[in-house]
């Protein structure tokens, strides 16, 4: 008898203990307790614990529906694991987040090592929540992927709901992208001639009757005498400083010859002079203050931004000196008028000293009742704040939603075109020139931005020198691409190159940006025939800096009068960006960009970094049939003539910028 209940008494003890030995096994983590921020590469925010990616803590809601726990997150995001063939299953719920304004539109994914395990299609704020429950049974790295769909990354606010990973071992966050290592900066651009060479654009608009401002710009050693055949009457260039003005009240299209001497030479260039209803016929290129100095701004920064374009820079086609938030006073005076505040004692001085070196000068505003920096809008008071800025000499007006979501009535488009028009209306009524753009905040704006009343129009989030949101920004710019036309321009946002920061850092400190990055980032914006409006301190222009910024055949394809609408081709190993000139050639960009890119095998982070990729170029594709001279833009020298295919070495991140010509 003691035997038996002996030998029961073991087999309990073992049954126990298998059941013990079961269930230690079998072990959950939640994602919230595992994703590490640190790890987490998104394109607009940081990942929350519990909570919605949103300016002030909102708990993850999704189509009405609050949840305890999970990760808010903004698209492109991308969370990789490691789990050495030991997980079971990844379960929970996916979905847009309520704490939104607008309903941006975006995917969610699960990807295991490398292949599709789960896509939960398109979603949007309003939809219901999906669950999933996926396998994972032999996978050794799974990647949970948020891509955008279709409109860009603006409010692609995206929830992990519950999630949790069962398995039998760990459940380990693992960098997404490789750490970069240091690259030295090089110089690709050659030296100006000493000789003049005339670099104004081949149009340029300006409405009659309204102060006129363009100066000849031009490289070569100075003192240079200027000139200027075929100004309609009114017309007049300053011969010493090339810089033309007055007002005229003739309408048409007028050939000017300019004409600049030095004691090296003469360069003479014909360009079209266009009187009429358009401005801004070639995207505008200049400064804004915000990317170096946010709300610090003040007018001896401003100054000093001046001066140093006017030397450096002007020559090259850089013209636009602007002032982002932060200049407002407190209060508006009893007239309603809205001063500047402290920082800019002699706001009308510097609009004009701006103007004495042949520049220009821009402001910023809101439709809104405040500022994105929380200063004064313009919101009631459109048409005082235009001719305050028209009083001041203000050339340039970026306008940003921000502050008026607080009023708007709903989200529809109609909706947020209102107050856009209103001020289109209101500028249309002072006698000046002033380029505006339709600024941040608004979405979809490419729809609709031209209708609206804008020269140009913000298509997407502010810009940081991150070569993830960099990409993010541009590698989708092709959504928008055919609302770009001679005087309408998508702008995505400004460059990050030199040193900037203050608005999103403590300090000012170099582009984060690698030399390869930079090359890529103006290639692009350049072939997007977007505004080319730099965010850097002027002052500590360095002469790498200078060198991405001073290339007047990298310029011309930004400033070409055909303004095309740039065209992608994905391919291996990256993507190919191309657009038509208005002499029958072909700008192409061969770039080393991949948006989602995501490294599987840590041990592959520096041999990436270090060596050059082949990007393969099919002419036939873009309509070449036959020979084909091939002109590298960054170098300025010719390559060799092709016919039918063209492969470039391209270094990681990087670009080669080209200029394909026809051969008879």
């Amino acid at each position: 008898m003691e035997v038996v209940l002996l030998r029961k008494w073991y087999i309990l003890c073992f049954l126990l203990c298998l059941c013990g030995h079961v269930d230690a096994q079998n072990k959950e983590y939640w994602l919230d307790e595992v994703y590490q921020a640190s790890y987490c590469v998104q394109d607009w925010g940081m990942p929350q614990k519990n909570q919605a990616v949103v300016w002030t803590p909102s708990p993850l809601t999704v189509n009405g529906v609050t949840y305890e726990r999970g990760v808010g997150v903004h698209s492109i995001s991308r969370m990789l694991f490691e789990l050495e063939g030991d997980a079971l299953t990844v379960s929970g719920l996916v979905g847009a987040d309520d704490n939104n304004p607008f309903a941006g539109k975006h995917q969610f994914k699960i990807i295991g090592d490398k292949k599709l395990l789960w896509s939960s299609g398109v979603m949007k704020k309003g939809m219901p929540a999906k669950t999933f429950e996926v396998s994972l049974e032999g996978i050794d790295k799974v990647l949970l992927l948020v891509e955008e769909c279709g409109d860009g990354i603006m409010y692609d606010h995206a929830d992990w709901l519950n999630v949790k990973f069962t398995t039998t071992g760990e459940v380990k966050a693992i960098p997404v992208w490789p750490k970069p290592i240091k690259k030295e900066k090089y110089l690709l651009t050659p030296a100006a001639p000493e000789t003049p060479c005339i670099n104004n654009p081949q149009v340029y608009g300006a409405r009659p009757g309204n102060p006129f401002l363009m100066s000849v710009m031009a490289t070569g050693i100075r003192p240079m005498k200027f000139m200027a055949y075929g100004l309609p009457e009114g017309l007049r260039i300053d011969a010493s400083t090339g810089i033309i003005s007055g007002c005229t009240d003739q309408k048409g299209r007028f050939k000017v010859r300019l004409v600049a001497e030095n004691s090296k030479g003469r360069d003479e260039k014909d360009i079209w002079l266009e009187m009429g209803d358009k401005i801004a016929l070639t995207p505008p290129m200049g400064w804004n203050s915000w990317n170096c100095w946010g709300l610090d701004v003040d007018d001896r920064k401003v100054r000093d931004a001046a001066l140093t374009m006017h030397q450096k820079l002007q020559p090259y086609g850089w013209t636009y000196v602007n002032i982002d938030d932060g200049w407002q006073a407190a209060d508006r005076l009893a007239d309603g008028v809205l001063p500047a505040n402290e920082k800019f004692s002699d706001i009308e001085g510097l609009s004009a000293y701006i103007h004495s070196l042949g520049l220009k000068f821009g402001i910023y505003s809101s439709p809104g009742p405040t500022t994105c920096g929380s200063y004064l809008g313009s919101y009631r008071f459109e048409r005082l704040d235009a001719e305050t800025w028209a009083k001041w000499g203000v050339d340039y007006l970026k306008y940003d939603h921000c502050g008026y979501m607080d009023v708007q009535k709903n989200t529809e488009e109609s909706t947020i075109q209102e107050p856009y028009i209103v001020m289109r209306n209101a500028l249309d009524e002072v006698k000046r020139d002033i380029v505006y753009c339709v600024g941040y905040g608004a979405p979809n704006v490419w729809n609709w931005g031209k209708e609206a009343g804008g020269d140009l129009w913000r298509t997407t989030r502010d810009i940081t020198d991150e070569w993830n949101v960099v990409t993010a920004i541009g590698c989708f710019q092709d959504v928008c691409a055919r609302a770009t036309a001679p005087g309408y321009y998508n702008d995505p946002d400004m460059l990050v190159v030199g040193k900037l920061g203050k608005a999103w850092r403590n300090e000012v400190q170099e582009s984060a940006l690698t030399p390869d990055e930079q090359y890529a980032h103006i290639s692009l914006w350049c072939l997007l025939s977007a505004p080319l409006l730099i965010g850097c301190d002027m002052v500590s222009l360095d002469d790498f800096t200078l060198n991405l910024l001073t290339n007047s055949e990298v310029i011309a394809v930004n400033q070409d009068p055909l303004v095309s609408p740039a065209v992608k081709i994905p391919v291996e190993n990256g993507q190919i960006w191309y657009k038509k000139l208005c002499d029958g050639s072909w700008a192409i960009g061969l770039f080393q960009m991949d948006p989602y890119f995501v490294l599987w095998n840590q041990d592959e982070a520096e041999k990436i970094q270090t060596v050059n990729y082949d990007l393969k170029l099919n002419l036939k594709q873009m309509g070449l049939s036959g020979k084909v001279l091939i002109r590298d833009l960054w170098r300025q020298k010719d390559i060799g003539i092709y016919d039918g295919e063209y492969t470039a070495e391209v270094p990681y991140h990087g670009v080669q910028l080209i200029k394909v010509i026809p051969l008879p």
